[in-house]
């Protein structure tokens, strides 16, 4: 007997031992991840050279009323009825509600499910089948009520990775937003400036026609006095024809642009040719804030929007990475169950059930490892995303401060060059009329002033126009509330490799 004990208790510790051979080789062979990996990493803004190109200046960032700096109150009213009726806004703001109702399917996922059910069905049972009699052959109804509950453990944290995924996602969604807003304002107080530059054209080439046709009645004098000839006249009012298309032109435009205008704001273009005559100021001294490169990330919404789309595909690699482990899923049901209405309700008609669920990937032809791949594609086009937005932003910042400092230059030099040139315009006139110069000198002296008061008017439109991109490169007042969150994730994503190596290394 003590012999076949033995035997018994040796033919179990086999029979155990067989079952964990059998185990191990089913884990062996289950798909897994090793050596899919990525070694991408974003760019810190302080590595790269910007120490000359964008200086500490001690200046301040953009508010978001930066466009009230130009002492305007009808762009701060066009700006305000924007953001009001602006299609493209109202566009980005669903999508960003599409993404609030996304994150909150997601989190649906991590949470346990409850439902209930009754159904009714009236059959005729095969006499020659499973049932038995009396049932065989007869027709029966049965009635089932249920409620249902079941609820997914999530052991490897898929569901709360694509959740979080979900959330950076909708971060993502606010700040493309924020991207729509900022180009829209910038866009119109860009179109708004124009039209300002216009109106100033306006003003030169009006004089200029006053001037040309001052000069067309001096040449009919000096004609009448044998000083001049018919040649001369026609120059006179071919010159004064010619401003006046100049003139015509320019008020086209302002037609043109106030229509353009209105199409930002919304509107139907009637809207435009109620838009006044633009009057604004300088605005405020430009010097840029102190270190913009490192606080651009928070301040910029496509950086931050480029950010989070990089968190977000962290979080989407994680869940990728859960789907080679096992999923347990816990479900439970009770309800009743019978045939007929008159024992339904009875305690015999009970019925339960509850059990877990269990999937465990062993050969899936490659797919998840595909997917995986996948993921880290995705992660890696998002940081390649990231570093070039930051690097066009540094860009931008230095490009539109560097133009102002240009212009100012150019602007000191340019009034010098118009005071000239008008003081040589007037004397030109003035020995023209006393018969001491002939009508070319008067013609190049005029066309001179003419440029020169076109160059000092367009240089200080486009100092504007600088002022107004330079308050866009620095984020347009701005400011991501997320930026923790933001940079915890983003020093995840870029030791995403080493975590990589490490879980593949344990498994």
């Amino acid at each position: 007997m003590k012999s076949q004990l033995n035997g018994m208790a040796i033919g179990r510790r086999v029979a155990k031992a067989g079952v964990s051979v059998m185990f191990a080789a089913v884990l062996s062979a289950c798909a897994n991840y090793a050596g899919i990996t990525s070694d991408k990493q974003m760019t810190e803004p302080q590595t790269l050279a910007t120490q000359q190109s964008i200086p500490s200046d001690d200046g301040h960032w953009p508010a978001a009323d930066w466009a009230d700096q130009f002492g305007d109150a009808q762009l701060k009213a066009l700006l305000a009825e924007a953001l009001k009726g602006s299609p493209s806004l109202a566009q980005a703001r669903a999508r960003v509600g599409a993404a609030a109702a996304y994150t909150e399917t997601a989190k649906s996922s991590t949470l346990p499910k409850v439902g209930a059910a009754y159904s009714f069905t009236r059959e005729q049972y095969s006499a020659n089948a499973l049932v038995p009699p009396p049932y065989a052959g007869s027709w029966q109804s049965e009635n089932k009520a249920l409620l249902s509950a079941s609820y997914d453990l999530d052991l490897w944290g898929k569901n709360r990775e694509a959740l979080k995924a979900a959330m950076s996602q909708l971060q993502a969604s606010e700040a493309d937003a924020e991207v729509v807003k900022l180009t829209l304002t910038s866009a119109i107080a860009r179109n708004y400036n124009q039209l300002a530059r216009l109106y100033a054209l306006r003003d030169i080439a009006q004089q200029e026609v006053g001037q040309r046709a001052q000069i067309e009645r001096i040449t009919a004098g000096r004609i009448a006095n044998g000083l001049d000839t018919e040649v001369e006249r026609k120059t006179a009012q071919a010159n004064l024809a010619s401003s006046r298309a100049a003139l015509a032109s320019l008020d086209g435009s302002i037609v043109t642009t106030r229509y353009q205008l209105a199409a930002l704001l919304g509107a139907g273009p009637d809207r435009g040719l109620a838009i006044a005559r633009p009057a604004l100021g300088i605005g405020d001294e430009v010097r840029l804030p102190d270190n913009v490169p490192a606080d651009l990330v928070s301040r910029r919404p496509d950086l931050v929007a480029a950010r989070w789309r990089v968190d977000a595909l962290t979080h989407d690699v994680k869940e990728a990475k859960a789907e080679f482990y096992p999923d347990i899923n816990l479900s439970a049901a009770i309800g009743l169950d019978a045939f007929g209405f008159g024992r339904l309700l009875s305690a015999a008609s009970r019925t339960v059930s509850a059990g877990p669920a269990i999937h465990l990937p062993i050969f899936d032809g490659g797919e998840l490892r595909a997917q995986l791949k996948g993921r880290y594609a995705d992660f890696d086009n998002a940081v390649a995303g990231y570093n070039q937005t930051l690097v066009t932003a540094l860009s931008e910042v230095a490009t539109q401060f560097a133009q102002i400092r240009s212009t100012d230059v150019q602007l000191g030099d340019a009034q010098a060059a118009q005071d000239a040139a008008r003081s040589a315009d007037q004397l030109a006139l003035t020995q023209y009329k006393a018969g001491l110069t002939n009508q070319l000198t008067v013609l190049n002296a005029d066309t001179n002033a003419l440029a020169a008061d076109e160059t000092v008017a367009n240089l200080k439109m486009n100092r504007r126009d600088q002022q107004i991109a330079l308050a866009a490169a620095l984020g347009g007042g701005y400011v991501d509330t997320g930026t923790a969150a933001a940079s915890s994730s983003a020093a995840a994503s870029n030791t995403a490799a080493i975590q990589t190596n490490r879980v593949v290394a344990a498994r």
